[in-house]
């Protein structure tokens, strides 16, 4: 009997302008093929995906500054972190790491407007208070309303490097300033921009001082198949607060959130991150950047505002009708909180897909 799923095929990516995923590096979709079965959640069983993690951790944390960081306590970092599903895990295990170790008795999670809704998952599932902050006019957190959120019951601070809706990154030196005052971890929620911003000329790692545990996710921009985040830590104590014991797996104790998890995406990071650190992901920044000013450039001609890009994201104006009539022409797009459309530039997204969408947008006007 031929399975409904026969029958189907994966949707295309060519007109996928809104999404943060992406089409799988070859070499990842042939690793993640070979690691189906397998589960990193019992590392004494499945030796062979353990040894794996451990190689995407390592590379992560050279990404991100870890390897090189001051402060980093041990010098094997690929003990520092694990592979998680994806940014939202990966950001509640650093709320639940933050609220495990605080001293408060109601602790408060102190976030910009920006945040990723993963926050508010976190929040409810903790038990902790979120303490919103506003953003500066650039979409960016401001760092008088950090300092003036911060009080005792603060457990945590949160900064974000490449925000969902407009690719912003938060003034992360001045916040792990103001977190290191107040005693208090800061976690950088880089899911999105962590595969970008080694380029980019932005203060954002492990290297500036005070920043505590960092979101970066291979499945984005680090063309890895899909689950495959990344969730690392400066202090291996922070890993150590989420631990539970597991005493019928041949682990006696596991630090992530699932228990099984997915050896594909594990060997798919390891693949992706071999095959394109460093060069390969600095020519996709450069490319996705130049891309991206491109099109801010013909968007001016065509609507009333443009945001202009930090990263590779533009978000732009778009009148009610034309979104519709985009959206039905194929074209997957989305909207930010304040109502603009946003266009992520992907690996997938190339100049000749944009001009196609152009094109269409001229139809319709």
């Amino acid at each position: 009997m031929q399975s409904p799923v026969d029958e189907r095929r994966p949707q295309s990516f060519e007109r996928v302008l809104s999404s943060m995923c992406t089409e799988p590096h070859p070499a990842a979709r042939r690793a993640a093929e070979r690691f189906l079965a397998t589960n990193p959640g019992d590392p004494a069983t499945y030796e062979t995906i353990a040894d794996l993690e451990r190689e995407a951790v390592g590379a992560l944390a050279e990404i991100t500054g870890l390897a090189d960081a001051e402060g980093a306590v041990e010098s094997d970092v690929s003990s520092h972190g694990y592979v998680t599903t994806g940014g939202t895990e990966s950001n509640v295990q650093a709320v639940r790491s933050a609220r495990e170790r605080a001293d408060a008795d109601d602790p408060v999670v102190v976030v910009p407007e920006s945040a990723h809704f993963s926050f508010h998952k976190a929040a409810s599932v903790l038990d902790v208070r979120l303490r919103t902050v506003p953003t500066d006019d650039d979409g960016r957190a401001d760092a008088d309303a950090v300092a003036a959120a911060l009080d005792d019951d603060a457990a945590l601070v949160v900064a974000v490097a490449g925000s969902t809706e407009y690719g912003r990154v938060d003034p992360i030196p001045a916040m792990a300033d103001l977190a290191v005052d107040a005693g208090v971890p800061l976690h950088v929620d880089a899911a999105w921009g962590g595969f970008y911003l080694p380029f980019s000329g932005h203060d954002w790692d492990f290297g500036v001082d005070g920043v505590s545990t960092v979101t970066i996710d291979p499945h984005k921009v680090g063309r890895a198949a899909v689950p495959a985040g990344g969730l690392l830590a400066r202090d291996r104590a922070a890993l150590d607060a989420l631990a539970v014991e597991t005493p019928y797996l041949e682990t006696t104790a596991q630090a992530s959130l699932t228990g099984t998890r997915s050896g594909a995406g594990v060997a798919s990071a390891v693949a992706a991150l071999s095959a394109l650190w460093p060069d390969g992901y600095r020519e996709e920044y450069e490319r996705a950047d130049e891309l991206a000013a491109w099109f801010a450039d013909e968007l001016r001609g065509r609507v009333d505002r443009v945001v202009d890009p930090e990263l590779p994201l533009v978000a732009f104006d778009l009148a009610p009708g034309a979104f519709t009539a985009l959206r039905e022409l194929g074209w997957r797009l989305s909207r930010t909180g304040s109502g603009e459309a946003r266009v992520v530039l992907m690996p997938h997204v190339t100049r000749e897909s944009l001009a196609a969408f152009l094109d269409d947008l001229d139809e319709i006007r």
